[in-house]
């Protein structure tokens, strides 16, 4: 029981630091954030393949991860930030309403799923599913597809 708890306190220290790093707005800060999703979703989708048992402790951490980051990923895309990194796509800026509507609304399904924790490795799947419909709608907008 001490190991779920540790891993839970490490997964909420490392949204506090992003927390505090947040808003630098450079290439490193952006992709590191998106990293945390990303290391969020991975431990999601491990328990939702069954590749890991289900831990509602890492669950719990993992979507409190992708509510917070994705909450505060917007303002690594605030006027002062870098707008020449050639891995972001100029219509971020353009239809900046819009990319911060995709962000908020993979922010409130996260903040949902934690809500009504899922339970079983089927239910993580399902929330899996969501967020994965709101992770993609904002990349099928906003992403540069590399070569």
């Amino acid at each position: 029981m001490k190991w779920k708890a540790i891993v839970a306190a490490t997964a909420l220290a490392g949204i506090a630091l992003g927390s505090v790093v947040a808003a630098d707005g450079t290439h490193d800060s952006r992709i590191g954030l998106m990293k945390k999703i990303g290391g969020a979703t991975g431990a999601l989708g491990a328990i939702a393949k069954g590749d890991k048992p289900y831990d509602a402790d890492i669950v719990k951490a993992s979507l409190a991860t992708i509510a917070e980051t994705a909450k505060a990923f917007p303002n690594q895309f605030n006027p002062q930030s870098d707008k020449s990194d050639a891995e972001v796509n100029p219509k971020i800026w353009e239809n900046f309403d819009d990319f911060k509507s995709k962000a908020a609304k993979l922010s409130t399904d996260a903040e949902t799923a934690l809500a009504q924790l899922p339970d079983d490795k089927a239910g993580v799947g399902a929330t899996l599913k969501t967020l994965g419909g709101s992770c993609g709608a904002c990349h099928q907008a906003y992403r540069i597809k590399k070569d």
